[in-house]
């Protein structure tokens, strides 16, 4: 159901890319970003499941992106037709999704395209290790650990060091000047306003990013520092059923819950599971996955535009993404499902 969603929401943009439903504005144009990461899930769905629909939606999705690839190597900001410039945590998830493509497709034009950006936000990377130029809105963040993660991917299929350099330069930044000891990221957010209390999503970025690059450079040190503030999300959800929006350097939260964040936990708490073997991991996991159950759109009489859908917040009211169902959620619910599967198999 949530796949069948995912489909809909390419369908309805007619360009290869994938909107978000809004209850008063309706479907958005293309984000280029998550239509980028959204491929590996189309990929994963398809070899799972034999799905030959999400194949092809995959390879349209990759070859929507490659025409809008600017001159630079990178890709945009915002959605279609907005005209904003090239962003550093965007061009990383499309180079996820061009990876995707390479390794289904076996086109050299996927490599070639995410070689151009792995390029660019090399050729940009500030020497102190982060990203600020080209960064929104020219701030350095810590959830950028996300595009690490496909840069040493990119590194592994070419053989380029300079990739794994550029990420690890990254990730030694986060881990070594923003990390708390208690777990906690400062620089988190993706506000000024409110960066002393980031969103559950970007802090999930964080860590997930961290948990990935410590997979791909086999070093335990970025694990390790994703660790504590995982497991303190998680001893906070298995004790009162819920998580919040926000989260200040004391876990102190406030907010209502963020649908996609916790989705995104609930694949950390996989993670963490298969690599740790602690039960409470998974516990947590399959408690979250079964909450979003409980949200996500399958009355009976929904229609297409929503049917298997999860929104940004819950309550539908809440702050982030409200009266809206943005794709990167749905994305990250259908990743928990497929991880959760793998491992009771």
């Amino acid at each position: 159901m949530a796949a069948g969603w995912l489909l809909e929401a390419q369908k309805a943009t007619g360009d290869g890319g994938m909107g978000s439903y809004h209850l008063v504005n309706k479907w958005s144009a293309s984000y280029p970003e998550t239509t980028g990461y959204i491929i590996p899930t189309l990929v994963d769905l398809g070899e799972k499941y034999d799905r030959a629909d999400a194949m092809e939606a995959a390879v349209r999705a990759a070859d929507f992106l490659l025409d809008i690839q600017k001159e630079s190597g990178g890709w945009q900001g915002g959605r279609i037709g907005e005209n904003k410039p090239e962003i550093i945590f965007n061009t990383g998830q499309v180079i996820r999704g061009m990876m995707a493509a390479y390794e289904h497709a076996g086109d050299e034009k996927y490599l070639d395209a995410a070689v151009r950006a792995g390029d660019w936000l090399c050729k940009i990377q500030d020497p102190e290790g982060f990203w600020k130029t080209h960064a929104l809105m020219n701030e350095a963040r810590v959830y950028d650990t996300y595009v690490d993660a496909p840069l040493l991917q990119l590194a592994d299929i070419t053989g380029d060091k300079k990739y794994r350099d550029a990420a690890v330069s990254n990730l030694d930044w986060v881990t070594d000047q923003k990390m708390r000891p208690n777990g906690w990221f400062a620089d988190c957010d993706n506000t000024v306003k409110r960066n002393d209390r980031p969103i559950l999503h970007t802090i999930a970025y964080t860590m997930d990013g961290l948990i990935e690059s410590s997979r791909w450079l086999m070093e335990d040190k970025y694990l390790y520092a994703a660790l504590p503030g995982a497991t303190v999300l998680c001893d906070f959800f298995l004790e009162q059923g819920f998580l919040h929006g926000r989260y200040d350097h004391n876990w102190k939260g406030r907010e209502y819950f963020l649908c996609t964040g916790g989705a995104q936990m609930a694949i950390i708490w996989l993670k963490l599971f298969r690599l740790k073997r602690e039960e409470r991991f998974r516990v947590a996991a399959g408690r979250m996955i079964d909450l979003l159950i409980f949200i996500q759109r399958r009355f009976r009489d929904e229609k297409p535009e929503t049917l298997g859908a999860i929104p940004g917040s819950f309550p539908l009211w809440g702050r982030y993404e409200p009266f809206a169902f943005p794709n990167w959620a749905t994305k990250f619910f259908c990743d928990a499902l497929m991880l959760e599967e793998e491992l009771r198999q």
